[in-house]
């Protein structure tokens, strides 16, 4: 078939599995790559065999520039259907296949990139923290310590002190002891579908407004609306939520 390949997965030597991929699918109105078979070998079922092999499929396709990945699974596959949604696929539509004419859900995963981000926590002299408000085209509203993506020769404490001071314009605070570490989905304003890993650190300093004369643009080149310095109970108690989650636990746990 043109543009299809066959993909033989070896561990140690022996064939673990097999995925059947199609650059593009017959119907030319649709602009995704398929997954058109994959199967493991019955002995090695429920070991991560098949997460990994969809895992390496979906590599080879962001590799080749594609932004999304299709599949199609037939109706009463519950086991399929638990699958491949467990990984992030989501139901688009509902047809037959152009084989056999047998019902079909269609299956779609964005190809998100991988993102390094780092954040700082700032506690003010009372335990309260600042954070930034933004509106997401993905997860919606949303609220989070100062910080953001990792340039390529960063470590995740060097990324956190830059958009510590790049966000607040505060020059006299250096990122602490890391708080967490989180990964999470959302839709970066420039790089699109992202796959965010974040290392989290926690600074201390004196409560007072973000200032510099570049603020105004930095804000708006990363999308936050506005901010705000939250109280512990204001925390736990959050309308709208937050990043990481259980800010207030998080911060609870490492304070005792």
């Amino acid at each position: 078939m043109p543009h299809a390949e066959v993909l033989l997965a070896r561990d140690a030597g022996r064939l673990a599995g097999v995925a059947i991929t199609l650059a593009h699918h017959p119907d030319p109105a649709d602009p995704d790559p398929w997954i058109g078979l994959l199967m493991v070998d019955g002995t090695l079922h429920r070991q991560g065999y098949g997460r990994r092999l969809a895992s390496l499929v979906e590599d080879r396709f962001r590799a080749a520039g594609r932004s999304a990945v299709r599949l199609a699974v037939l109706d009463g596959n519950a086991d399929g259907l638990a699958f491949w949604t467990a990984l992030g696929y989501e139901v688009v539509d509902h047809r037959t296949d152009l084989r056999h004419s047998r019902p079909c859900a269609v299956l779609r995963k964005p190809l998100r990139t991988p993102r390094r981000a780092a954040r700082v926590v700032v506690l003010d002299p009372e335990g309260a923290v600042l954070l930034f408000r933004y509106d997401n085209v993905e997860v919606g509203v949303h609220w989070a310590p100062p910080g953001g993506g990792l340039e390529a020769d960063e470590s995740p404490r060097e990324g956190a002190l830059r958009e510590l001071r790049e966000e607040t314009g505060w020059t006299d605070l250096e990122p602490g002891p890391l708080l967490c570490t989180w990964e999470h989905d959302f839709t970066h304003l420039s790089v699109g579908p992202v796959h965010q890993h974040e290392h989290v650190y926690v600074a201390h300093g004196p409560r007072r407004e973000p200032t510099g004369a570049h603020l105004a643009a930095a804000h708006a080149a990363d999308g936050i609306l506005t901010w705000r310095w939250w109280s512990r109970k204001e925390l736990a108690e959050a309308p709208e939520p937050l990043w990481p989650p259980e800010l207030a636990r998080l911060l609870d746990a490492f304070e005792g």
